[in-house]
């Protein structure tokens, strides 16, 4: 059997707000297979995004293990997560997280900056990236002159250039129209077909069509698919009435 490349065991995340614990995780345990494209689905406060930050070390669980490639990542230091993460995953998020002084190439150059790579290799790295991801003859431009989804793909190859095993996504395509979303979701299962393991959190049901697994989350519990659906339904009705 394999060894799972994310492995996640009895996985809590709770917060203080006025008084009240808000248990945004509750005892998850999950394994994650290499090579794998995963979808977590859940509403909004179901603990999808806490799970994603806490998976890529952005931030630390209540109580919990969670191994990354046999390493524990409950255990490190913010230097060693530093490290891990830089050496192992790359992050998509809802809002691209681009800098806004810089343009296309100098955003998806900027996390090179840290690998002691020569600028010249830098500058190739993210030009190639850019082609990869259909972005090209957009290089120069920064991000207030490129579309949502044109920004969406540039953090895309802003995530690739370390060449990540691990792909992060948070809502990639939360703030796209219907087109860019598709063409987003696409890349994310072209780059699953590279080899690379690809994990989405989203309450966007189209991301399903590209997954090989699906984990599906309320209210900080991992639950079955006819759960999901059921209680997703009974909140539809709610809204409606």
């Amino acid at each position: 059997m394999t060894t799972p490349l994310i492995k996640i065991e009895g996985l809590t995340k709770y917060y203080e707000m006025g008084g009240t614990t808000v248990r945004a995780l509750d005892g998850v345990s999950l394994d994650i297979q290499p090579r794998t494209f995963t979808v977590v689905m859940g509403p909004s406060g179901s603990g999808k995004s806490s799970l994603l930050y806490l998976l890529g070390g952005l931030d630390r669980s209540t109580s919990g293990k969670i191994t990354i490639n046999d390493e524990r990542l409950d255990q490190m230091d913010e230097n060693a997560l530093a490290l891990f993460r830089r050496r192992t995953m790359g992050f998509i998020f809802q809002s691209y997280n681009l800098i806004t002084s810089m343009n296309a190439l100098e955003n998806v150059a900027f996390p090179m900056q840290f690998t002691g790579i020569p600028v010249s290799e830098r500058s190739e790295r993210a030009r190639q990236l850019l082609e990869q991801v259909g972005l090209s003859d957009r290089s120069h431009h920064r991000p207030s002159e490129l579309s949502g989804g044109q920004q969406q793909r540039v953090a895309v190859a802003r995530a690739l250039v370390n060449n990540p095993s691990l792909i992060l996504a948070d809502e990639p395509t939360g703030n796209l129209d219907t087109v860019s979303g598709v063409s987003v979701m696409q890349l994310l299962s072209d780059l699953h077909r590279s080899g690379r393991t690809v994990l989405v959190v989203t309450h966007d049901p189209r991301m399903t069509r590209f997954a090989t697994h699906k984990i599906f989350l309320l209210d900080g519990h991992v639950v079955s698919e006819a759960e999901y659906q059921s209680a997703t339904m009974e909140m539809a009705n709610l809204s409606s009435n």
